[in-house]
């Protein structure tokens, strides 16, 4: 008599998505870390200003929206339409898109930002990296399950 042990997967995979789902979830749950990470930045005392030519600028909640939307937009978009005629241009995005998420830190801190709202501006950049890994390989299982 032989006994087995059942094997178990404890490994996560992404699931399977459409293009609308990839790119407007992705843009959605970036949108919504950020906001959590800017409210708990101006709830630590962040200020999330800054003084350019001698004015004094605010960057928060507006700035964070546009900044957290529109780059995904343009980038994951691009990837979104063009995955269909070249699987790879997913893998492509996905490593421009968090290298360039990651690159920009440096123009947040070189900015006078106080310390607060200079740590959450840069969590905020960092925030991109998983919506972008997580979209363009759901999309890339949608194709390769088909």
């Amino acid at each position: 008599m032989s006994t087995t042990t059942p094997t178990v997967d404890h490994t996560a995979s992404i699931p399977a998505l459409n293009r609308p789902v990839a790119l407007f979830g992705a843009i959605g749950a970036a949108l919504v870390a950020n906001l959590v990470v800017w409210l708990i930045g101006a709830a630590a005392g962040g200020t999330f200003e800054m003084t350019d030519a001698g004015r004094v600028q605010s960057v928060a909640p507006g700035g964070i929206i546009v900044m957290t939307v529109v780059p995904m937009l343009i980038g994951l978009g691009a990837a979104v339409l063009l995955f269909y005629k070249w699987i790879g241009v997913l893998r492509v995005a996905a490593v421009i898109g968090s290298a360039l998420a990651v690159a920009t830190i440096g123009m947040t801190v070189s900015a006078d930002f106080d310390t607060v709202s200079t740590i959450a501006l840069s969590i905020t950049h960092l925030t991109l990296v998983p919506a972008l890994v997580v979209a363009t390989e759901g999309l890339r299982r949608s194709l390769i399950e088909d």
